[in-house]
């Protein structure tokens, strides 16, 4: 089911501030230390990077941890036993509606793909959020990788300074290996942002005014090395990596002297400031949320404005959307903090030229039972839920498949798991029968699944199977 696509209203762009004088003061210290000097990453490199046409494809990950409620967010069933509390509010797309608490979102529908007929069979947290993320369920001696490694294999610039993929308040509550690299080794693992540092809740987090803090732990040196001790200890250790992996050529030696090298050249760039988020004006940050999502989807947008291909972004770290009782009050303040920090960074994509670039995935493990359970909850649903696709590449402005009128049940549009992440593949440009050589000798498909030709604004005819890599 297609419905009318309308245009998106222009929104002001706001300005990045400047860098940090103290990791600047590092940069000159160790300057040249991995080959590669400043990399004069600019406010303005968003527009050069957004008029290029051979600019590189992006992707954002938004990862709903616990499964989220399809009935009470983007499949509403007004009327029914099972509708529950929410309301349905229009959206810009006529026919199209999403729940009260996604007011923002809803005026950017025209950029979306409401996918109502997902459908698996994995109702368990740990082996619904492998099959998401890898495409296969968790068995069998081969560890696959997660799709943002996969897909940013294909997309990263091997000498650009930040990683190809980054992952942010990546909760790994439910299955550590379903964020993994698996057998495309450690040079496509994701870079983790956390908050190691801040547990507290979103409501302390407002109280005390402030944002949730985002880091990479060990970005700097520790405290009590100075600069002069930190780059003598950079020295030596890139003299021992060179002289090692000279000795002991290919294999794991020259994977781990690949990943110290590019973590090196990360530190002392320009692009390393990319995570500093006080660099942004606070209405900025404001308008994203306060939270870890909020800030994470703020920080997604400042890594693809530096070229990072594949940027993953987590809401509910702690399996938040595992909603077994008092569901409703809930997912309404997790849809609000989705509202904020998705409505952001589609905006300002926008307003860069780069959402036409930057496909968005939201999706969790699975949905929830559209009967509410004697908890006002709602438990594990596998059978009939949704997932979204927005932005670059994308046929927005449509919801494909559909459930029956109390949502148990999908009677249009059915689609796995393979062809939701293939169709991914089809927005980025990436070829998804391309083989990668597992840990077994075997060569493995990024994808099984096809795309769908009705979710892409160029639809493709089926890629021809690519040679091993």
């Amino acid at each position: 089911m297609t419905i009318n696509r309308h245009s998106t209203r222009g929104r002001t762009a706001c300005p990045v501030a400047a860098t940090l004088s103290r990791r600047g003061l590092l940069r000159a210290t160790l300057g040249g230390l991995a080959g590669a000097g400043a990399c004069g990453w600019m406010p303005a490199f968003a527009e050069r990077f957004a008029d290029d046409p051979q600019r590189t494809r992006h992707c954002v990950l938004l990862w709903m941890a616990g499964g989220p409620s399809q009935i009470d967010t983007f499949d509403l069933k007004p009327g029914h036993a099972n509708g529950g509390e929410f309301k349905e509010i229009e959206t810009t797309v006529p026919g199209l509606r999403f729940s009260e608490h996604l007011p923002r979102l809803a005026q950017l529908a025209d950029h979306m793909a409401i996918l109502r007929g997902m459908s698996t069979a994995e109702g368990d947290h740990g082996r619904g959020t492998y099959l998401m993320h890898t495409g296969r369920p968790p068995e069998g001696p081969i560890r696959y990788p997660t799709i943002g490694a996969a897909v940013s294999k294909e997309l990263s610039d091997a000498t650009a300074p930040l990683p190809g993929f980054v992952t942010v308040a990546a909760g790994q509550t439910f299955n550590r290996a379903a964020f993994q690299s698996g057998f495309l080794g450690p040079r496509h693992a994701p870079l983790a942002v956390a908050a190691r540092n801040d547990v507290r809740s979103l409501q302390q987090i407002e109280a005390d005014q402030d944002f949730a803090r985002l880091e990479i732990e060990d970005l700097g040196p520790p405290a009590e090395v100075g600069l002069g001790q930190a780059a003598r200890r950079a020295r030596l250790l890139q003299e021992l990596q060179s002289d090692f992996t000279a000795r002991h050529v290919g294999g794991a030696s020259a994977m781990h002297h690949t990943t110290v090298q590019r973590a090196i050249q990360m530190v002392h760039s320009d692009a390393a400031d990319a995570f500093d988020l006080t660099t942004e004006p606070d209405a900025v940050r404001e308008m994203y949320g306060r939270g870890r999502f909020g800030q994470g989807c703020l920080l997604a947008r400042r890594l693809i404005e530096r070229g990072v291909p594949f940027v993953e972004v987590v809401l509910g770290d702690q399996g938040g959307w595992d909603t077994h009782t008092a569901n409703f009050p809930s997912v309404a303040a997790l849809s609000a903090e989705l509202d904020a920090g998705w409505a952001s960074l589609m905006e300002e994509l926008n307003d860069r030229g780069l959402l036409e670039s930057t496909t968005i995935l939201w999706m969790g493990e699975f949905g929830r039972t559209p009967r509410i359970n004697g908890n006002a909850g709602r438990d594990h649903f596998p059978q009939a839920w949704t997932s979204v696709l927005a932005g670059g590449g994308i046929n927005g402005g449509q919801a494909y498949g559909q459930t029956d009128a109390g949502g148990m049940t999908v009677v249009d549009g059915a689609l796995s798991v393979d062809d939701l992440l293939a169709t991914l593949c089809g927005a980025v440009g990436v070829n998804s029968r391309k083989q990668n050589i597992s840990e077994v000798g075997r060569p493995i498909r990024i994808v099984d699944g096809k795309p769908v030709s009705e979710l892409l604004s160029d639809p493709i005819v089926d890629p021809p199977a690519a040679e091993e890599s």
